[in-house]
Parts: C-alpha cells; structure tokens; sequence
C-alpha cells in the first residue's frame, strides 16, 4: 500500500508555471507506476501524464504535450508534474495517483488506479 501527497498548487496567471510534487509513502516506490490527473469543475476527472517505474517512459494527454512534463526521483519517493505555458483551461485540482500493475493500454484509464492523493488545486488567470 501507498500513501500519496501532492504539493505546489496554486494561483498563476496565462503563460506562467507550476511545478506539483507527490511525495509517496513506503519503501516500495520504484514498483509503483505513477499518473497525474485533473479535474475541472463540473467535469469528469482526466488524464495528464503518467510515468513508468525506471521513469524510463512517460505519457500524455494531447492537451499537455509539449507544456507539462512529468518526471520521477525514486530515492525520493516523488514524482513531478512540470507544468509550462500555463492556460486558463488548465483550471482544475491535480491528482496523482498510482498502481503497481499498468500498460501503455491502461496507463490513461483513472480506474486502473488503486491509490490516490487528495489534490491539490491549480488555478490558471486569463
């Protein structure tokens, strides 16, 4: 089992950047695949970005590629979204999450996911 934190939400405005931090509890963090989600108001919870265990390879969202990137320090027990080019759109709370058992079929699909964090809340000014 896992237990997941997010950090570094916030108010930015158009163009601007965000870094989010999951930091994750346990000594098995390097078995976890890990993904970032969001979810806008009124709107189902999406796919962002996900990560493979070495950090090897990374996925996204067509509406974040080239913008965010996200990435993993295992010794740490983190994973990072940078979030670049910020747009108004981008408005939502920002979930990590994580699995232990993911393809690049499932990587994308929310309720492959069996641990969570409790969001963090990105807010993006026009």
């Amino acid at each position: 089992q896992v237990q997941l934190v997010e950090s570094g939400g916030g108010l930015v405005q158009s163009g601007g950047s965000l870094r989010l931090s999951c930091a994750a509890s346990g000594r098995t963090f390097s078995s976890y695949y890990m993904g970032w989600f969001r979810q806008a108001p009124g709107k189902e919870r999406e796919f962002a970005a996900a990560i493979s265990r070495s950090g090897g390879i990374t996925y996204y969202a067509e509406s974040v590629k080239g913008r965010f990137t996200i990435s993993r320090d295992n010794a740490k027990n983190t994973v990072y979204l940078q979030m670049n080019s910020l747009k108004p759109e981008d408005t939502a709370v920002y979930y990590c999450a994580a699995n232990l058992v993911l393809t690049s079929a499932t990587m994308f699909k929310s309720e492959k996911y069996d641990y969570w964090g409790q969001g963090t809340q990105v807010t993006v000014s026009s």
